[in-house]
């Protein structure tokens, strides 16, 4: 079996397009030789410095997601990275596929078919873990720069160096060897000394699984 490739993921839990792309790297797993590692950012650390000058429900979303973020990083604080997947998923799939609202309910829901303490949510309401999650923001944005957003993906690169880019931005999450397919070109392009950007405007928005 060929030696694993660890993907370092930063994700923050609100972000519908984030969300489509960890599922898309849950796919990746099963067909190639990938093992993604999960890491918490920000959008409300992101835009801190220019939230008057967003729109207001932008504004009302990234102000609720400070209570979810909080609760994934202080989750690894205490129970290590191992508990962010699981974290993850159980908050995603409340939030995304069933559109629940985000609730104190709802976190505690999640942490406990994550297998995490109930007593966690209390950390959506504090800023006692914010430097360690600006400390895990930090870290994957420095690897894109500051004009993009969540997820942000970075994979050893040949010589030691990472491989980093955020997205890529596609729904729904593509599957078995589409999703591979996915994978190895924004490898690729990825890897390509030079290389910035390919976009189009999205004409659709995010399609969740059922």
């Amino acid at each position: 079996m060929p030696e694993k490739t660890v993907a370092d993921f930063w994700f923050d839990p609100r972000c519908p397009w984030a969300w489509l792309t960890s599922r898309w790297m849950l796919e990746v797993e099963k067909v190639r030789p990938v093992e993604v590692r999960w890491h918490v950012m920000s959008l409300s650390v992101l835009n801190e410095d220019k939230v008057d000058e967003l729109p207001e429900k932008y504004r009302e979303l990234l102000e609720a997601a400070w209570g979810p973020v909080r609760v994934c990083i202080a989750a690894e604080q205490k129970h290590g990275p191992e508990a962010l997947g699981p974290l993850y998923t159980a908050l995603g799939t409340r939030l995304h596929n069933r559109g629940q609202e985000q609730s104190r309910e709802l976190i505690v829901e999640a942490l406990e078919e994550a297998g995490l303490p109930a007593g966690l949510v209390d950390a959506a309401d504090s800023t006692e873990y914010d430097e360690a999650l600006r400390a895990s923001h930090k870290e994957g944005i420095d690897l894109v720069g500051q004009d993009v957003g969540t997820p942000v993906i970075a994979v050893p690169g040949a010589d030691g160096s990472p491989i980093a880019f955020f997205g890529p931005v596609v729904t729904p999450a593509p599957k078995g060897e589409a999703a591979a397919k996915l994978w190895d070109g924004t490898l690729m392009v990825a890897s390509t000394p030079g290389f910035f950007e390919i976009k189009r405007t999205r004409d659709v928005g995010p399609v969740f699984d059922d």
